[in-house]
């Protein structure tokens, strides 16, 4: 009499640890998990049961996502149809959410897979045995968040004892037996950008002052403003350790004392936009909003003051977003340019295209202007120049100067027809107020 034929069912196990820490031994935590549900796999034998060759450990990993390559590779396999049974040692092991494991148990009863856990004996094809896998993995997932609570909490009052509890390493400091240790040459950098923020009250200036000379992070980036808000905004640096939001004593060395703190911030009270109408009020530009580089970007006014002296430039936009290398021209001394311009218009000014084209505007609103009248006009805009307060100079220069075109040997100037109309109706109108 032939036994009846038993169909073989493929057996994967799968094991996992939360942390790495001892997988290193030659016998660890998985290997006893594998161990464990191979023999139970064995005496199971008469039932069909075969093991697979392949391993699915998954060492390091949280039970907490479904984030694991040897979980992920599994889960592959079962749509393949190599696995009809996955056994592990505990259900934790699979997954310590209740969510996440409804999502397993679906993938497993779509493709008719049987869980099994060696030590909390229930079959997941009765009802019975998804009863009590869901009251098993409730009280898992309990235990999983009472630890989550109880390392916050350790945490908390660790901050609170000003401990250094690991993370991001903030730059100015290193992380030496779990503790943070002042890197001179980083803290140097660090009281430079605290003292320099101070006296100039702008974080876009500081900035470029620091592409300028090529300052960078820890990474080897070039400084930008996130990084120095960053660094302006962390106590760490006062020598403090915060925990949401409250600060504590904390037990390394401070960088910053009290007074360069409290300077910076008194400062960052103010609104970016006010701080930078203020600058520019203090700064005149004359050719604001006018001059471009040679990749047709526009150049902003900046300064600095270098021994009590003003030094003021024209900075290409996209050397400050992008670095020195996107333009030709990365900066221009403002006083240089100006004086350029200035004395091309004095010259454009006197050509017969300038006074006839500024002629044709101008007596659209002045009847009976004569193209001789235009030339006396334009020729005493020497005289007056010098005459003019800074902010009627701006005015001017806004008025005539269409755009300013910098490349690496010249500069091109664009009158505006219009703005030399104008001008000529205000000096015509002055001179009328005069005579009467």
């Amino acid at each position: 009499m032939n036994a009846p034929h038993v169909r073989k069912l493929k057996c994967a196990v799968y094991t996992r640890k939360s942390t790495e820490e001892g997988l290193e031994m030659e016998f660890n935590s998985l290997d006893a998990q594998r161990e464990g549900c191979e023999a139970y796999i064995v005496s199971q034998k008469a039932e069909g049961w075969v093991l697979v060759p392949d391993h699915y450990d998954d060492g390091g990993f949280s039970g907490g996502n479904l984030e694991r390559p040897a979980l992920r590779r599994l889960l592959v396999d079962i749509e393949k149809q190599r696995v009809d049974i996955v056994v592990v040692y505990k259900i934790d092991r699979l997954s310590r959410s209740l969510m996440d494991f409804a999502k397993l148990v679906e993938v497993f009863e779509r493709n008719k897979v049987t869980f099994v856990s060696i030590t909390q004996s229930f079959n997941t094809t009765n009802s019975m045995g998804r009863l009590m896998l869901n009251v098993l993995l409730s009280f898992a997932q309990f235990e999983r968040e009472v630890i989550g609570e109880r390392v916050r909490d350790k945490i908390a009052a660790s901050r609170k004892k000003g401990i250094w509890m690991g993370g991001s390493v903030p730059f100015g400091y290193q992380s030496k037996d779990k503790k943070l240790i002042v890197r001179e040459e980083h803290a140097e950098i660090v009281r430079h950008i605290f003292r320099r923020f101070v006296q100039l009250g702008s974080g876009t200036k500081l900035v470029r002052e620091l592409r300028e000379k090529e300052v960078r992070n820890r990474s080897g980036n070039l400084i930008d403003k996130s990084f120095i808000y960053n660094v302006l905004s962390n106590r760490v640096y006062l020598g403090e350790a915060v925990h949401k939001g409250m600060p504590y004593p904390g037990e390394h060395k401070p960088i910053i004392d009290r007074d360069g703190w409290d300077q910076v911030h008194e400062i960052l009270k103010e609104s970016p936009r006010k701080r930078g109408a203020r600058n520019r009020a203090q700064t005149p530009a004359l050719l604001k909003g006018l001059i471009f580089g040679p990749t047709g970007c526009a150049m902003t006014p900046s300064h600095t003051r270098q021994r009590g002296k003003l030094y003021r430039y024209y900075v290409s936009i996209d050397a400050i977003k992008i670095g020195k290398e996107a333009c030709p021209v990365r900066n221009m001394a403002a006083g240089e340019i100006e004086g350029a311009v200035i004395a091309e218009i004095r010259k454009l000014m006197k050509t017969p295209e300038i006074v006839v084209a500024t002629w044709r505007a101008a007596r659209k609103s002045i009847k009976g202007l004569t193209e001789r009248q235009v030339r006396e006009h334009l020729e005493r805009f020497d005289e007056i120049w010098s005459e003019l307060f800074p902010q009627e100079q701006t005015r001017i220069f806004q008025l005539l100067v269409q755009r300013v075109d910098i490349t690496e040997t010249r500069a091109s100037i664009t009158l505006s027809t219009a703005g030399l109309a104008s001008l000529v109706t205000e000096l015509t109108a002055g001179q009328s107020e005069k005579a009467a």
